[in-house]
């Protein structure tokens, strides 16, 4: 069957509306400095409000669509299934994926409800701290899934943060199940150092016997394996994962491809904002390796591509941008 899609993404659908803050502000507030917090709507409400003078810069995002969407502006094909409720949020978020040419589950009449949102708070030293009210995302489930696209994809990504929503976690599992049963590759991100902290059942039930492809950064995969060093921790995943790819912050990243590893350099850059690095790794990566490159070669370019935005303020690379990245290998 002729492939429509490179990757097949599911995740929590969230306007993020990144905002730059001190640190001050984060222990006035009592906000979890570089953490994902899961806050109700009232507490989001709160935050929203203190910083309501304050320069914003909304897109739609969540991390497996940021991860889409790279891997659609670098000349890819992606799809996204998620959910949005039928408010402003939700219409602005469905019109800003299809802007960013990325077929998605939004086909259908949207469901009442409030659309999730994601405050990110970016302090002077580029961290980044979430606050997310999962709001309708919280309720995506199996009726959210398109086995048609499913089945003309070359891979599934599960986004690790739908591991603490019940029917997102069991709508994920069954996406790598059907992706197993039809030879679609399998992949999953783990997201957040929360994720395995509080929702590792969720995450194990998502991986079931083993994915084709891991990603995961340097203190997830410490916390999961339970390791102290970072080569132990990367051996025991190769339990989990056919192929790992695992970030290291400014000391690059790490490949393995099956059979051997990949040390791929960091690019040196002014750190401004490390909001959607690893979404946008991990999109990087996904499309080089369905476009003909080896698996370092994918890892050049997606810590060149994870750099650049990382030297912006903002989760995402213009077309221009990342054409240029392509261009100039």
């Amino acid at each position: 069957m002729q492939k429509k899609y490179d990757v097949y993404a599911i995740g929590n659908a969230l306007v993020d509306t990144e905002i730059e803050t001190t640190d001050a502000f984060l222990s006035d507030m009592q906000i979890g400095k570089g953490l994902m917090t899961l806050v109700d709507e009232a507490r989001q409400h709160q935050l929203t409000q203190a910083l309501a003078t304050t320069p914003a810069k909304r897109s739609a995002g969540g991390s497996a669509c940021n991860t889409a969407v790279a891997v659609a502006r670098f000349g890819g094909t992606a799809f996204y299934s998620c959910r949005v409720a039928d408010d402003e949020d939700g219409h602005f978020y469905a019109k800003d994926l299809a802007d960013a040419g990325v077929d998605n589950s939004l086909d259908k009449q949207l469901p009442q409800g409030t659309t999730g949102k994601c405050l990110v708070l970016v302090t002077p030293d580029a961290e980044r701290s979430m606050n997310t009210y999962l709001g309708i995302s919280a309720n995506i489930d199996e009726t959210d899934l398109n086995e048609q696209a499913l089945l003309t994809s070359n891979y599934v990504y599960l986004e690790g943060y739908l591991a603490s929503s019940e029917t997102g976690r069991a709508a994920a599992a069954k996406l790598r199940e059907l992706a197993e049963q039809h030879g679609v590759k399998t992949s999953i991100t783990f997201s957040d150092p929360a994720m395995i902290e509080f929702c590792r059942d969720g995450l194990n039930q998502m991986l079931g016997n083993g994915v084709d492809l891991l990603f995961c950064n340097q203190a997830e995969a410490l916390a999961y394996t339970q390791q102290s060093d970072p080569e132990a921790a990367l051996e025991s995943l190769k339990s989990i994962a056919k192929q790992i790819v695992l970030t290291r912050h400014d000391k690059g990243a790490w490949i393995w491809d099956g059979s051997q590893r990949h040390d791929i350099a960091a690019t040196p850059i002014t750190a401004i904002d490390s909001n959607g690095a690893g979404d946008m790794f991990a999109g990087a990566y996904l499309y080089g390796i369905n476009h003909g490159m080896s698996p370092a070669q994918a890892g050049q370019l997606a810590a060149k591509a994870a750099a650049n935005v990382v030297g912006q303020f903002g989760p995402r690379l213009s077309q221009q941008e990342h054409h240029d990245l392509l261009a100039n290998p």
